[in-house]
Formats: structure tokens, C-alpha cells, sequence
């Protein structure tokens, strides 16, 4: 025997058990209706951002011949430095009492791919394969963010607003000038760039900045006849020079990069607008199997 407080409930159930079923089917139906317009939503919704990773994908392939023209050009200033020093033997000071600079040449902007994180591994990679003590300049806020997490007490010199159009050599200027100004002697200068390989790769590159210590103790600097005077000046410009080649470079390659990465993006976005596109058309025929399915029971059982 139950008790009277328990009958109420058990009531309720059996009630609830012996309910028809055709009362549950209303239910059912809102729920099929609720999921198509969310599946609708999201068709919108991701065809939405496809047609915005093919604009960007457009607006990339036209920088992208750009830049590729602005690298060019800099290559010449930059196989010029490097003709100069070589012809010279001209190599790094090494010095135990003195520090090494490296400037990492990264931009501001993302979605292009893992550009910017594959030249914070190339640093982290090169402290930890010669130790020593460096010192940071890094161009552009996304490697700052990531190199401020692990070497927050290395970087003494950031710059941003560099890459959102194509490099100049008055850019590279400024930031030399600006290198020039630290107060610490630097026995070796390293530039970290993404060198631009074609248009599917690139790698992470080292460049050497020489010091005026390590160019006037090269081998055959003297048959260049440059007086003394003037050393500085060479080294603040052969910087200049490394700078805008690493810089042109790494614009080039980071467009690139992103004409790359929306192109898989509109890629993926196409697969799953069909996906849902399918999903969405075999929501619509269920929804509508439900109704014809109720409307015949209704008229079977009108008839009976």
C-alpha cells in the first residue's frame, strides 16, 4: 500500500505513461523545426566567412606581387653588403665580456599561418644552441608577444607599424638609427628574418651586421681604401641595407603565407557549408516525413 503523500506522484506518472503518443509529437517537431533554423544559422553564418577569406585571399595575391617586386629590389642592396664584406673575409668579434644583439623581423598582423611563430622558434632555437648573452629588437607585435612570455628581460627595443605596406629603405633607416642610439657595444649583430623561398615557403634566416670592430680588423678591408672617419657611417649603412633585404623578405613571405592560409580556409569553409547543406536537407525531409506521418494517423483514426 502507498502512502497518501506518495499517491500523488505515482498518479502523475501513470498518467504520464498512459498518455497517447500522438501528444508527444508536437514536441518533437519544434525540436526538428528548432534545429533547422540553427543549422540554417550556421550555413549563413559560415558562408558569410567565406566570402571573406576570399576577398582576403584576393586583396594578398595583389600585395603579393608587390612585395615580391620590393624584395627584388632589395636584394640587390643586401647582395651588395654581403659582396663588400665577403671580398673583405670580414667576420664577428668574439668577445666574452661582450653582449650579441639580435633583431627579429616580424609584422603586426596575423591569420597568415605560423610565420610569425616559426621565427620565435628560430630565436629560442639559436639562444639555446649558443648560449651567450643576447639582447632583443624585435619589429612587429606578434613576436614581441610571444618572445615577452619567455624572454621578457631580454628585449630592450621594439618597434610596430612596420609591415602594413611594403618596406622602405627609410624604414630600415630608422630602425638602424635607432639600434645605433643603444648604449651598449655589441660585438656581433644577427638579423632573424623569414627568407622568402617561393610561394608555398619560407624559413627562418640568420644575417650577419657586422661591427666597425669586425670591419676594420678584416683581412682585405684596406684594398677598399675607406678611411677611418667613415667607418661608422659603412656600419650604420651596411645595417640599413641588411635590415631592408630582411624586411622586404619577410613582408613578402608573410602575404604569402596569408594568400596560403585563407585559400584552406575558403577551402574547409566550402567543405562544411556542404556538409551542412546535406544536413540541413535531410533535417527538412525528416520534418516533413513527421508531418505527412500525422496528418495520415489523424485521418486513419477520424475515418475509424
Amino acid at each position: 500500500m502507498l502512502s497518501r503523500a506518495a499517491r500523488p506522484a505515482f498518479q502523475a506518472g501513470a498518467a504520464a505513461t498512459l498518455r497517447p503518443a500522438a501528444v508527444a509529437i508536437p514536441t518533437l517537431q519544434t525540436a526538428n523545426y528548432a534545429t533547422l533554423r540553427e543549422i540554417e544559422g550556421r550555413l549563413k553564418s559560415i558562408r558569410n566567412i567565406e566570402k571573406i577569406t576570399k576577398t582576403m585571399k584576393i586583396v594578398a595575391s595583389t600585395k603579393l606581387t608587390r612585395a615580391q617586386r620590393a624584395m627584388t629590389e632589395s636584394r640587390s642592396y643586401g647582395s651588395t653588403s654581403n659582396t663588400v664584406f665577403e671580398e673583405a673575409e670580414t667576420k664577428p668579434v668574439e668577445s666574452e665580456n661582450k653582449k650579441t644583439l639580435l633583431v627579429v623581423c616580424s609584422s603586426d598582423k596575423g591569420l597568415c599561418g605560423g610565420i610569425h611563430s616559426g621565427l620565435t622558434r628560430g630565436t629560442r632555437r639559436l639562444m639555446d644552441k649558443t648560449p651567450g648573452d643576447y639582447n632583443l629588437v624585435v619589429i612587429g607585435e606578434k613576436s614581441k608577444a610571444q618572445l615577452s612570455r619567455s624572454n621578457p628581460k631580454d628585449i630592450v627595443l621594439s618597434f610596430a607599424g612596420i609591415g602594413k605596406d611594403v618596406p622602405t629603405f627609410s624604414d630600415a633607416q630608422a630602425i638602424a638609427d635607432q639600434i645605433s642610439l643603444l648604449p651598449t657595444d655589441y660585438s656581433s649583430i644577427k638579423i632573424m628574418y623569414n627568407k622568402f623561398l617561393n610561394a608555398q615557403s619560407y624559413e627562418a634566416t640568420i644575417v650577419e651586421a657586422y661591427s666597425e670592430e669586425a670591419i676594420a680588423a678584416s683581412p682585405n678591408f684596406s684594398a677598399f681604401e675607406v678611411d677611418e672617419e667613415v667607418l661608422a657611417n659603412l656600419r650604420e649603412y651596411a645595417l640599413a641595407n641588411a635590415l631592408f633585404w630582411a624586411l622586404a623578405e619577410g613582408h613578402a613571405c608573410e602575404q604569402s603565407a596569408r594568400r596560403n592560409a585563407m585559400d584552406n580556409a575558403s577551402k574547409n569553409a566550402g567543405d562544411m557549408i556542404t556538409r551542412f547543406q546535406i544536413l540541413f536537407n535531410r533535417t527538412r525531409q525528416a520534418v516533413i516525413t513527421n508531418e505527412l506521418v500525422d496528418i495520415i494517423t489523424g485521418a486513419s483514426a477520424s475515418e475509424g
